[in-house]
């Protein structure tokens, strides 16, 4: 279950590393084909492809000690939700955005998943310390 859950969280750095990739290399012209982009709008996604990046940088430190960095997936998990949030707002009031975005919004609200699943697979490990 250990291997699983630390798979799994390996796996989904591969999200953030991706969008931070892409975002710092493509900036929002990936987002607006037409070529009409903001500059203000691209400087944004570039910066905001830099904080992907240092996520992806926090879960693989979460991923060395899962036993004893709980509390740095559980600021990670907050930040994500707020995230999802974030994107469920936009969906509502300016309507549905491309549907990465939408797959986003759903991963960034399961994200306290994880959470459930680090706790069953720590448990066992905490409680032989305290034996």
């Amino acid at each position: 279950m250990r291997t699983g859950f630390k798979l799994a969280l390996a796996l989904f750095s591969l999200i953030p590393l991706y969008f931070a990739v892409v975002g710092l290399g493509q900036g929002a012209e990936r987002l607006m084909p037409t070529g009409d982009v903001a500059a203000a709008l691209d400087n944004q996604l570039r910066y905001l492809s830099g904080v992907y990046a240092m996520v992806t940088f926090m879960i693989w430190f979460v991923l060395m000690d899962i036993d004893r960095r709980g509390p740095v997936l559980k600021l990670l998990v907050v930040g994500f939700v707020i995230g999802g949030l974030g994107r469920l707002i936009s969906h509502l009031v300016t309507g549905p955005g491309d549907s990465t975005q939408f797959a986003g919004m759903i991963i960034e609200l399961s994200t306290p998943l994880f959470l459930v699943w680090h706790r069953a697979v720590t448990r066992p490990a905490s409680s032989d310390h305290s034996v």
